[in-house]
């Protein structure tokens, strides 16, 4: 009993996200967190999803902080040539020139959206897939029952990239350090893996419909992927 309680989904402030953005620890957790996507195989787990889509698709990346997710996803060979047409939205974005340079030289034309998770999506124009990577699990479930319905509205096709609460990654988080992070990375990876989610756990906030085809499971010793697909008549 007191293992299962220990493993319950718990939602904590991370420290990143109490900075500044030019803050120096801050800036360097953000380098450590292209380091953290590349050893979970972010890009990897999540360019099959968005593979199907048609050339220049609209795709929309929520919490997208430095847009390295969409970096890595534009130099994956699933992608190559995709010429997705995208925003990066973010409450505070901090895309830095080069890495929209970066983009663009792959084929993405991209732009930064500084706005309110929730204002965004309540708002914006339909798009075709809309991509969430280490994001979903900041928020509690009444919250993100709310962002996945208005995330229903606006985008055909929808794929998180969240961290899988488990033992095994709860290690790998605190093992961090021998990889060169910094004391904000390390903290918050730990708190990241605590909030995570299992199977399941994500589509049961979905909105109810027999329209949708849900994929949700481990991808990997640390990530846990949902994938939402409309289907079209």
């Amino acid at each position: 009993m007191a293992a299962a309680q220990a493993m319950a989904r718990r939602v904590e402030p991370e420290w990143l996200d109490t900075l500044p953005v030019r803050d120096a620890r801050a800036i360097r957790a953000r380098r450590d967190l292209r380091r953290v996507n590349a050893l979970m195989g972010n890009a990897r787990i999540v360019a099959p999803a968005l593979a199907p889509l048609p050339r220049g698709a609209r795709i929309a990346e929520i919490g997208a902080g430095g847009g390295e997710l969409m970096l890595a996803l534009a130099r994956t060979r699933l992608l190559r040539g995709a010429a997705f047409r995208v925003t990066l939205v973010d409450r505070a974005p901090c895309v830095e020139a080069r890495t929209l340079a970066a983009l663009h030289a792959c084929g993405f034309e991209t732009r930064a959206a500084r706005a309110d998770v929730f204002d965004w999506l309540a708002a914006a124009p339909p798009c075709d897939a809309i991509v969430a990577n280490l994001f979903l699990h900041h928020f509690e479930p009444e919250a993100l029952r709310r962002m996945l319905s208005l995330a229903a509205r606006r985008a055909t096709l929808f794929v998180a990239c969240e961290p899988r609460r488990s033992w095994g990654a709860l290690a790998g988080a605190r093992l961090l350090g021998l990889a060169g992070c910094n004391d904000v990375t390390r903290h918050d990876a730990v708190v990241s893996v605590r909030a995570g989610f299992r199977d399941g756990e994500i589509g049961a906030l979905w909105p109810d419909g027999a329209e949708w085809t849900i994929e949700e499971g481990a991808r990997g010793p640390f990530s846990h992927r949902f994938v939402a697909r409309h289907r079209t008549p």
